[in-house]
């Protein structure tokens, strides 16, 4: 039995992705509040209706304490797949005996996301039956009969010298690029590795140039193997970051300590700017405003594999602290954490990847912006990706029914103002547009962008970045010319 009600959202956090805005005029929509619950962690839902699909929303109720995790993990229970201490040394010992899979960088990077729980329920490499649903539906099924978003295939490819190596073997040991044992796939599955097929379904195209293609997937060896995985000791990289890298685990944790009754995902890969401050900071303001009471920010830039383009790890996140000492995002109701995923720049495929990662990591509500995902098509002067089909895609996608999806405006620099705004169409001529390679082109130049755009003091950071590999750049050259 259901009570129908209306929910009056503004524009400026627009639930309805089938709905569009009209000269800032304010939508009404229809909520079903549902006297028993759907999943287990939450004592009352509501669900937003449209084109055919249920967005489940966690509607607050103070009456009661905080729950614990406002939002399941798939399948249930987080993975957690890191061998307890006391069971280490024993199986090292088995892992040395082991036939042996050597592992690249990015390989162990996919270890991380995995044996953290990032990737739930899956428990290993994919093996084929999971490879071929994640290829070709973005979800698997599971034993109960329910569907789990799983857009990107996570698999571990292997060449015909190791292949061989391995024989009839059922479980192999897993060896770091610097020769460290890092983990046991058991119970494996060999399977052969169509790297035109995975390709083309994964980016819609196997046009030359792809960035995750050309470092992963075209030097890779023609067969992949799954299996479960074991890892013997939690991932880390040494590299002053990893206090940064809080597993699902630690998140929901955290989130559970601040008393957070919704928890909003921010992911990017780029530097923040006052733009995005400004759809952060109104965000939290419209969650307030629907009754939360302590919605708390998941500033979550992703830290695995980029593009050579791209600004480094290490210099995004001195740039976001920047960003929070100078108060543009509160301290007390941001987390910043690493995402460890690789970038595939998959677009409306991979997006759906960012956004099951993050339920797991026990955030309910996902902001989603312009060509998620996305990249410049590598051959033509254009996007690879519909800019909006990526948010389409989200509220659409199978098994991602109970994350909220937050399509946020475009934000832009108000040339009267001279700020960063929410981009006004009656006024257009009035706003900057300054993309990332604008942004990037900024800094590397030594030209300020407009006041405004970003905190003066992360500004800095990229510049002195930019600076760097400019001298870097000099003495190579030289180097050359001296030879």
């Amino acid at each position: 039995m259901s009570l129908t009600v209306k929910l009056h959202i503004t524009n400026q956090l627009n639930l309805n992705l089938g709905q569009t805005n009209i000269n800032n005029k304010t939508k009404f929509y229809t909520t079903r509040i549902r006297t028993k619950p759907i999943y287990r962690s939450n004592s009352l839902i509501s669900t937003t209706s449209y084109n055919k699909r249920t967005t489940t929303m966690h509607v607050p109720s103070h009456s009661s304490s905080i729950k614990s995790s406002l939002i399941d993990p798939d399948g249930g229970a987080l993975v957690d797949l890191v061998v307890p201490e006391r069971e280490r040394a024993k199986k090292k010992l088995e892992a040395e005996a082991l036939p042996q899979v050597r592992l690249t960088k990015i390989d162990v990077e996919w270890v991380h996301v995995i044996s953290e729980g990032w990737a739930s329920p899956l428990r290993g490499f994919m093996r084929e039956s999971e490879y071929l649903q994640s290829l070709h539906f973005n979800c698997l099924r599971m034993e109960s009969g329910s569907l789990v978003n799983m857009s990107l295939p996570i698999v571990l490819a292997i060449d015909d010298d190791t292949k061989t190596r391995i024989g009839s073997s059922p479980n192999v040991g897993l060896v770091g690029p610097n020769g460290d044992l890092v983990g046991i796939l058991r119970s494996i599955e060999i399977y052969k590795h169509n790297k035109e097929e995975r390709i083309a379904r994964t980016w819609g195209t196997t046009t030359p140039g792809l960035p995750y293609v050309e470092e992963v997937i075209t030097p890779a060896g023609n067969w992949l193997v799954g299996g479960d995985l074991e890892v013997l000791n939690p991932i880390k990289y040494n590299d002053g970051l990893d206090h940064y890298r809080l597993s699902p685990q630690q998140l929901r944790k955290e989130f559970d300590r601040r008393q957070a009754d919704a928890v909003f995902a921010f992911q990017l890969r780029n530097p923040v700017h006052n733009g995005h401050a400004l759809l952060m900071n109104d965000t939290r303001k419209r969650l307030l405003e629907m009754g939360y009471k302590n919605p708390i920010l998941l500033l979550h830039p992703l830290g695995g594999f980029t593009k050579a383009d791209d600004v480094p790890l290490d210099v995004r996140m001195e740039q976001h602290s920047k960003v929070l000492e100078d108060g543009i995002l509160d301290p007390e109701t941001t987390i910043v954490a690493i995402f460890p995923s690789p970038m595939h720049y998959a677009g409306p495929t991979e997006v759906q990847w960012h956004a099951k990662a993050r339920i797991n990591a026990g955030a309910n509500f996902y902001i989603v912006g312009r060509d998620p995902a996305g990249m410049g098509h590598p051959t033509e002067k254009r996007d690879l990706y519909d800019p909006d089909h990526g948010k389409k895609v989200l509220s659409m996608a199978p098994g991602l029914e109970k994350l909220n999806i937050l399509p946020f405006r475009v934000a832009a620099y108000d040339t009267v103002e001279k700020k960063m705004a929410f981009f006004e169409p009656s006024r257009a001529k009035d706003f900057l547009f300054i993309s990332g390679t604008k942004m990037r082109t900024y800094a590397r130049t030594g030209e300020n962008p407009p006041d405004g755009f970003m905190c003066p003091a992360g500004w800095n950071v990229l510049v002195k970045y930019y600076e760097s590999l400019q001298a870097e750049e000099a003495l190579q050259q030289q180097a050359v010319l001296t030879s």
